[in-house]
């Protein structure tokens, strides 16, 4: 499925998407899931023909992050945030302070400019390359290497300034 497929067959599910995860978690759990979801939707899109209803698969998949979210909610913090699994061998202490710094990071990042939080998402969280990220967004190699130093830039800047 070629992106312009994508975006007419995948995207208008969005809504059913964020109301079906609304059922298992809180709104901003919600859209994140719903945007997990958008993304693993995405990298099987050259098997989406294949399957019956895409609309059914959407709805299962995004059950299966939602559920995914609630198991995970306790001695973890998410790996698609760009932190690591919590180990048992760390101290409360340490473990309520990396859970601390993941939420500022995650907390500026979401208050990044649109364009900008989805390059940094795609990029540094889930791996995309730059030409697919640029594919996906509609814009040029360039402007996603210059919107994803702008956002690392201000995203460092940020957390630094938190941590003074």
């Amino acid at each position: 499925m070629e992106l312009e497929a994508f975006k007419i067959t995948v995207l208008p599910l969005r809504k059913k998407m964020l109301d079906y995860s609304l059922r298992w978690v809180a709104p901003a759990d919600a859209e994140d899931i719903v945007q997990e979801a958008f993304l693993k939707l995405w990298s099987i899109r050259e098997k989406l023909d294949a399957y019956r209803s895409v609309e059914a698969l959407a709805i299962q998949v995004t059950k299966h992050l939602a559920i995914d979210k609630l198991r995970g909610r306790k001695h973890w913090v998410e790996e698609s945030e760009g932190a690591h699994i919590l180990s048992d061998s760390h101290t409360p202490e340490e473990q309520l302070e990396e859970r601390d710094a993941v939420a500022r990071v995650r907390r500026i990042i979401e208050a990044l400019p649109g364009l900008q939080q989805t390059i940094i998402r795609m990029k540094d969280i889930e791996g995309y390359e730059l030409a697919q990220i640029a594919e996906i967004t509609g814009t040029q190699v360039e402007a996603v290497r210059s919107n994803l130093s702008r956002a690392r830039k201000r995203v460092r800047e940020q957390f630094l300034q938190m941590n003074k």
